[in-house]
């Protein structure tokens, strides 16, 4: 079962690898008990929207804002699988 981490531990990860790029990704994420793609995903995160998303308990106030965070994970899965295929398609291509 994955770990879920508050939005702040987030934040100061993504902070912490700034203050810390001699490490490099991998060094840091293993100082904070993370992988390296995690924390990838979240410097990524922040960079594209300004914002990390944290998904706390699962309550939402409305149907709205539980389809809104359907839809962002749906988006979210998207984009992943069109990274994959470009990069694959890179590959393929040469």
């Amino acid at each position: 079962m994955p770990k879920h981490f508050d939005k702040q531990f987030k934040l100061d990860a993504v902070q912490y690898y700034h203050d810390y790029k001699d490490l490099g990704m991998v060094g840091c994420a293993t100082n904070l008990g993370i992988s390296q793609q995690t924390l990838s995903r979240w410097r990524k995160e922040l960079r594209e929207t300004g914002d990390i998303e944290s998904r706390g308990s699962g309550n939402y106030t409305s149907d709205e804002e539980k389809e809104i965070a359907r839809l962002k994970r749906e988006l979210r899965d998207t984009q992943d699988a069109l990274d994959v295929l470009k990069k694959a398609i890179s590959i393929l291509g040469k």
